[in-house]
């Protein structure tokens, strides 16, 4: 049985197996007949556009439904997204060698009120079990188990599952894979190249926690506030003395041409408390370039910094941007730096060559990359 036919029988079959107790005139039997062959379940196929003439089993746990819509539930869409990398570092195991790795995402969304949405992500790829792991494709192909990175290449792997819903003027978001920060506004308008320059400057903002609920909440004038408790589940429990738990806060403006975050993180994990201070700022004058700086620094006096530019050249946009690796009390050979230049070929797929430049007090490392991106 295909995998995808597996997603979708899986939901299926506890949408039968649920209204046990159910009278006869609320169960059609006939109509749950068409579904006991898998092969009338096509996955590819519940998205066209045609009128369909039997019952669809809708994936979102609707039951038995008659329908004649285009989509293969009237409350769950479905997102998908993948990117090829390949491209090579003159630094590592693969010295020099022209490497290809791919990574893969379905996002699902789910709503039952109309205001409100559960997101599953599914990740999947080998993306960090090349030479280019640590610079990009963050960390596909590895899995966290019992505390052990774990190869896992070309698995598909349930990344976070959240439900978003308001709460009177607030907005409120609360799962695993959630991180305190889901919900800030930020104050980043660069679309970085690299994971390390991705994080604007400001990579502790999310905290350490494997889960949370954040709240966030939008004055209506620009001003927006947002906040988030984190905390492990996997062996330490919730809120317990042991746990890694994580408190964010947040305070942005947003203008017309600017922005402006503040951000507090305060990450406790294992008694190490630790408190993380950043600031991010983005400056847009016209349509055609934008840019943005991060600093972060930690109550042990380290730091580190971003700053980066995005312009329009010819159909695409071309991005630099400048880094330091990470927090640190001394940035001497600790500098990142990237050159990427990004076009779209059509509405689903992008292609972005580039390179970057990794300071090392032995010997610097170079990596050139090419990445088509496809989303649909």
């Amino acid at each position: 049985m295909k995998l995808f036919q597996r997603l979708l029988v899986a939901p299926a079959a506890l949408g039968l197996l649920a209204p046990i107790s159910a009278s006869a005139n609320e169960v059609n039997l006939n109509e749950i007949s068409n579904y006991s062959n898998v092969e009338n379940i096509d996955f590819a196929n519940s998205f066209n556009n045609d009128l369909r003439t039997e019952s669809t089993l809708l994936a979102g746990g609707e039951g038995l439904v008659e329908t004649t819509s285009d989509s293969f539930s009237s409350t769950t869409t479905a997102s998908f997204s993948s990117t090829f990398y390949v491209g090579s570092i003159d630094e590592g195991d693969d010295d020099g060698l022209t490497t290809f790795t791919y990574d893969f995402g379905i996002g699902l969304e789910t709503s039952f009120t109309g205001e409100d949405s559960l997101s599953v992500a599914i990740l999947g790829g080998n993306a960090a079990t090349t030479a280019v792991d640590g610079v990009m494709g963050g960390d596909m192909g590895v899995l966290d188990v019992n505390g052990t990175d774990v190869d896992t290449p070309d698995y598909l792997v349930l990344d976070g599952i959240a439900y978003t819903f308001p709460l009177g003027g607030f907005t409120v978001t609360a799962g695993d894979g959630v991180g305190v920060d889901d919900l800030n506004t930020g104050a980043c308008t660069y679309g970085a190249f690299t994971d390390t320059i991705s994080d604007c400057g400001t990579p502790s903002v999310g905290g350490d926690a494997d889960s949370a609920v954040a709240v966030s909440y939008d004055f209506g004038n620009g001003f927006t506030a947002a906040g988030g408790i984190g905390f492990g589940t996997e062996d330490d429990g919730i809120l317990n003395d042991g746990d890694a738990s994580t408190v964010g806060l947040e305070f942005a403006y947003t203008a017309d041409v600017y922005g402006l975050s503040l951000a507090y993180t305060d990450n406790d994990e294992a008694g190490d408390d630790s408190s993380y201070y950043s600031i991010q700022g983005t400056y847009t004058p016209d349509a055609t370039y934008t840019i943005s700086a991060g600093y972060e620094f930690d109550d042990d006096d380290a730091d580190m910094y971003f700053v980066g530019l995005t312009t329009e050249v010819g159909p695409g946009a071309l991005s630099a941007g400048l880094s330091t690796q990470g927090l640190a009390d001394d940035h001497e050979d600790n500098l990142m730096y990237e050159l990427a230049y990004s076009y779209d070929i059509n509405d689903g797929m992008t292609v972005t060559p580039g390179v970057f430049i990794i300071e090392d007090a032995d010997d610097d490392e170079f990596g050139l990359v090419v990445t088509t991106s496809f989303s649909f």
